[in-house]
Parts: structure tokens; C-alpha cells; sequence
């Protein structure tokens, strides 16, 4: 088994989306590990709040099936792709690893790079799993969080109700 790691983002029918987004995960892979749901500022867009979180499950899927599986829960919850790559969007569902694998050179963006550059995907990553390593550069998640250098918008936890 492999332990996933998935960013979920929406900022549309924000609380809706997130636990729709969540609940299918609960379906396909059962138990599931959660941080705080975070709001921020939307990122290279003028454009709503998001809300994000971090969650984990355990599969034994490959990884190319689990992508497929977080697409197609994106699409049946409105997820409209376009050619704009910051845009308003009712599910986002991001691998950000899978497991401690380096799948770059298989042309994948995992460990995604953006675990490094925003606060929202790091934040909720390093509440999660503060002890464990970053698969390339070796640093624990909570040392990143530290240094990480927090843009002119910021993010918090935000109540939310799972039910």
C-alpha cells in the first residue's frame, strides 16, 4: 500500500464541492486523513476565496489509476477544463505524492512543485504530516512551512462542517 497525498481546492459552492470532493474519496479508497480547511485569496486570478485542505489515503493502486480516479470525481462534480491555467473551478484534486516516488522523469508533476510555492498546498501539508521528509529536497514539512516566505495574501482556518 501507498500513501497518497491530494490537495483539494474549490471556489465554487466552495463547501459543497470540498465535501462532495471528499466523500467520493471516502468511496474509492475508505479512510482518509484530513488537515484544517484553509481559505486564501485566489492565485494568478481576480476571482472568489478558495478553500483548500491536505488529505491522505492508503492504495494500492498505481498512481496513474488514482489520477484518472481524481479526475473523473473532478468532472462529475462540474470541473470544467480549460486552456486558462488560474481560473475559478468547482473541484481541483492534485496528486502532490504518492508515496516517497520521484515521478518526474515519467513526465508527472510528483512530488508537484507546488508544495514548494504556495502557502495553501504547504500550510495544510505540513499540519498533516509536520515530521515527514519532502521526497527530493530531504527536509521535514514543517521546517519548509517555517521558511516558507508567506505572499501578500495569507491564508486561515476556517470552520467547517463535514456533514
Amino acid at each position: 500500500m501507498t500513501t497518497v497525498f491530494v490537495s483539494v481546492g474549490s471556489n465554487i459552492e466552495r463547501e459543497k464541492n470540498i465535501r462532495r470532493g471528499v466523500d467520493a474519496l471516502r468511496v474509492s479508497y475508505g479512510e482518509l486523513s484530513l488537515s484544517s480547511v484553509y481559505q486564501s485569496q485566489a492565485v494568478g486570478f481576480e476571482g472568489d476565496d478558495f478553500y483548500n485542505l491536505v488529505l491522505s489515503f492508503e492504495s494500492d493502486q498505481p498512481v496513474t489509476a488514482v489520477a484518472s480516479t481524481l479526475r473523473e470525481i473532478e468532472t462529475r462534480y462540474g470541473r470544467i477544463r480549460s486552456s486558462t491555467k488560474f481560473s475559478s473551478r468547482t473541484l481541483d484534486l492534485d496528486i502532490l505524492l504518492f508515496g516517497q516516488e520521484d515521478y518526474r522523469a515519467q513526465g508527472l508533476d510528483i512530488p508537484r512543485a507546488e508544495i514548494g510555492k504556495y502557502a495553501h498546498v504547504l500550510q495544510p501539508l505540513a499540519e498533516l504530516v509536520p515530521e515527514q521528509r519532502h521526497p527530493i529536497c530531504g527536509q521535514r514539512y514543517q521546517q519548509l512551512w517555517a521558511e516558507f516566505k508567506v505572499p501578500e495574501h495569507t491564508l486561515w482556518v476556517v470552520p467547517f462542517d463535514w456533514s
